[in-house]
């Protein structure tokens, strides 16, 4: 059973930082993606951040600059990271963990959800 477990989440003061990472465990047979989503209430679930297999990277216009993601290759590429730098009071969300994968009882890679964790920035 594949899971994706996040930590990392939690209150900040405006401009500060938080760093979330995610681990994905069980029976994978390969990642192709790995990606950040975050959801804030009332609003629809939205694509932060996103790192392929070879380290390919895209930013939503709103953290560009301010966010970076990152991927743990020494432990075969089943760790991301996002490390967030100036962070606003509209970063306030829950984040979700995503990943593309091929479990190694399947044959095609499918969609994998971590349980997310809030993020909350204010003074």
């Amino acid at each position: 059973q594949v899971q994706l477990v996040e930590s990392g989440g939690g209150l900040v003061q405006p401009g500060g930082s938080l760093t979330l990472s995610c681990a994905a465990s069980g029976s994978i047979f390969s990642i192709d993606a790995m990606a950040w989503f975050r959801q804030a209430p009332g609003k629809q679930r939205e694509l932060v951040a996103r790192i392929s297999s070879l380290s390919s990277t895209y930013y939503a216009d709103s953290v560009k600059g301010r966010f970076t993601i990152s991927r743990d290759n020494a432990k075969n590429g089943n760790s991301v990271y996002l490390q967030m730098n100036s962070l606003e009071a509209e970063d306030t969300a829950v984040y979700y963990c995503y990943a593309f994968l091929t479990p190694k009882t399947e044959q095609r890679p499918r969609d994998y959800w971590g349980q997310g964790t809030q993020v909350a920035v204010s003074s």
